[in-house]
C-alpha cells in the first residue's frame, strides 16, 4: 500500500528538525568549552565581589573551565549591567547583579542604559544580606535613639557614605532620613571598600553598609554597629539589634544573583542554575556565607524573576518617598 505523501513530509521535517537541534543541544551540553566571564559591576572587595568571587572558584571546579571575575565598577552597578546586557548571549558573559542593578537603579536613574527586566534572563538568587549601620568609634553613639538625638542636635553634621548612588546602602540612609527626620548628607563612593576606607578614617561619620564587607572591621573595633536593617537579627551579630526596633517598619536588606544576556540558550540558563545551586546547598557553601553575614538563597531561574519584580515595585515606593533621585 502506498504511504500518504503527507506522511513522507512529515517523517522528512522531523529528521531536518533532529539534525538542526542535535548541534544546538550537543553545544548546551558540552557547556562551558572556554572560559566563562563573571562581571561584578563594583570594585574588588565589596559584597558583591566577596560572594562573585565565591561562586566563579567553585563553578570553574565544577565545569574544568575557568570563571574569571571582572570588576566593572561605576554608576552605582550600571556600567557592569550595561555591558553584560550587550553581551552576546552565548552563556559566556554573567553578571553578579544586586538589588541596585535590578531593582532600584530603575526607579533613581532619570535614564538607564539598560532594561533591567528585558535585556537580562535571570539564572538564580544567589544570596540575600542585611545591611549593617555601622559608625566611626568617634562619634558618640551606640545606639539607634542615640544616633536619632545626636543627629537632630547636631544638624548637617553627619555624612553617611554608601558604594554608590541607587545602592541599598544608599537607599537605606534615605529611608533613615524619611522615617526620623534627621538631617544627614549622602556621600557616594564607586564601591563599598573606599567607601570603608574612608569611614574608618573619620572622613565620613557612618553608613549603611552589607553586613559581610563590614564584618571583620565591626570584630576587629575598627568600626561599631548600631544595628542591622533586617526584620530579624543578624546571626553573625546575635546582640546588634535591628533598626525596626527603634522605628517599627523600617527594613532594607540586600541581595545579589546571577544574571545572564536575555535570549541565552535556556539549556545554558538551566545548566548554570544547577550547578549554582548544588554549591549553595553544600555545607562549605552554608558556612562560609554564614561567616560572611549572608544568608544562602537559591531557587529557580522563574523564582528570581519573580524576586526582581517584587523588589521593583518595593522600591520604587522608598524612592518615591524618600524623593532620591540621581541625573
Amino acid at each position: 500500500m502506498m504511504k500518504c505523501p503527507l506522511v513522507h513530509f512529515a517523517r522528512a521535517l522531523a529528521a531536518a528538525l533532529l539534525v538542526v537541534a542535535a548541534p544546538v543541544a550537543l553545544g548546551q551540553a558540552a557547556y562551558p568549552t572556554k572560559p566563562v566571564r563573571l562581571v561584578v559591576p563594583f570594585p574588588a572587595g565589596g559584597t558583591t565581589d566577596l560572594l562573585a568571587r565565591a561562586a566563579a572558584q567553585k563553578l570553574s571546579e565544577a565545569w574544568g573551565q575557568q570563571v574569571i571575575v571582572d570588576n566593572r565598577p561605576g554608576a552605582a552597578g550600571n556600567i557592569g549591567a550595561e555591558l553584560v546586557a550587550k553581551a552576546a548571549p552565548d552563556g559566556y558573559t554573567l553578571l553578579m547583579g544586586t538589588v541596585g542593578t535590578h531593582a532600584i537603579n530603575a526607579s533613581l536613574y532619570a535614564k538607564m542604559p539598560y532594561d533591567h527586566v528585558k535585556d537580562f534572563a535571570p539564572v538564580i538568587l544567589v544570596a540575600g544580606v542585611p545591611n549593617v549601620l555601622v559608625v566611626n568609634p568617634q562619634v558618640p553613639v551606640n545606639s539607634v535613639p542615640e544616633l536619632i538625638a545626636y543627629a537632630k542636635a547636631n544638624p548637617g553634621r553627619l555624612n553617611f557614605a554608601s558604594s554608590g548612588s541607587g545602592t541599598s546602602i544608599h537607599l537605606s540612609g534615605e529611608l533613615f532620613k524619611t522615617m526620623t527626620g534627621v538631617q544627614m548628607t549622602h556621600v557616594p563612593y564607586k564601591g563599598s571598600a573606599p567607601a570603608l576606607t574612608d569611614l574608618i578614617g573619620g572622613q565620613v561619620q557612618l553608613m549603611f553598609d552589607n553586613l559581610p564587607s563590614s564584618l571583620a572591621f565591626i570584630k576587629a573595633g575598627k568600626l561599631r554597629a548600631i544595628a542591622v536593617t533586617s526584620t530579624a537579627r543578624a546571626a553573625a551579630l546575635p546582640d546588634v539589634p535591628t533598626v525596626a526596633d527603634t522605628i517599627p517598619g523600617f527594613e532594607a536588606s540586600s541581595w545579589f544573583g546571577v544574571l545572564a544576556p536575555a535570549g541565552t540558550p535556556r539549556g545554558i540558563v538551566v545548566k548554570i542554575n544547577g550547578e549554582v545551586a548544588q554549591w549553595l546547598a553544600s555545607p562549605d557553601a552554608k558556612e562560609k556565607l554564614a561567616a560572611q553575614g549572608a544568608n544562602v538563597a537559591g531557587g529557580s531561574p522563574e523564582d528570581f524573576t519573580k524576586h526582581i519584580q517584587a523588589e521593583t515595585a518595593k522600591w520604587a515606593k522608598v524612592v518615591k518617598e524618600s524623593g532620591a533621585k540621581v541625573d
